[in-house]
């Protein structure tokens, strides 16, 4: 077994999925708001179980992987934030990297969460990472995510189709120079 490390930030707790946490995550992934530009279509009850054992799997198998992110003040599941290599077919390619992503329920949007989840998840992969590198995909029209990326030091660096859909391929240093992110 691989011991997923728990984060802390002043609103949020960083932590390995639970099997409570399903029931939160299932109606995340059917939430408009979060869907809108991932994919676009509510995934079914079995879709997301599916991805839910995916986001456990990762860290027994690449040593990194995505962690469920838990409001402070409540314990409620409110989305996850971390990093993947789904073997994408999109080019340029992303194999082999550590790919970012976050996603949050429509209640928590806004509020600067999404860029305090993935700062945390990033320190941890500047000390334990792999790769050079980290890179992420986001929807062209996905504004407030290129947003967040961008203040995390991500800067495109290309542009691609995935499942029909375009995305703008972005990286930054797995472990920059100096700390942009909060520029």
């Amino acid at each position: 077994m691989v011991d997923i490390p728990t984060l802390l930030t002043p609103r949020l707790r960083l932590r390995a999925y639970r099997l409570d946490d399903f029931e939160a995550y299932a109606a995340m992934w059917s939430e408009p708001a979060v869907i809108r530009f991932i994919g676009g279509m509510p995934l079914p009850r079995e879709a997301a179980w599916s991805r839910f054992l995916r986001q456990i799997g990762l860290w027994h198998h690449l040593g990194f992987g995505f962690f469920a992110i838990e409001d402070r003040a409540s314990g409620a599941f409110i989305g996850e934030a971390g990093f993947h290599d789904l073997k994408r077919a999109i080019t340029p390619s992303i194999e082999g990297t550590m790919e970012a992503g976050w996603a949050l329920v429509g209640a928590a949007q806004g509020k600067g969460l999404a860029q305090e989840a993935m700062t945390a998840a990033l320190d941890w992969a500047a000390a334990h990472g792999t790769g050079e590198r980290v890179t992420c995909m986001i929807h062209p029209d996905h504004r407030a995510s290129l947003h967040v990326a961008g203040k995390l030091g991500f800067v495109p660096f290309g542009h691609g189709a995935y499942q029909g859909h375009p995305m703008t391929l972005l990286e930054r240093p797995r472990r920059p120079a100096h700390d942009e992110r909060h520029a």
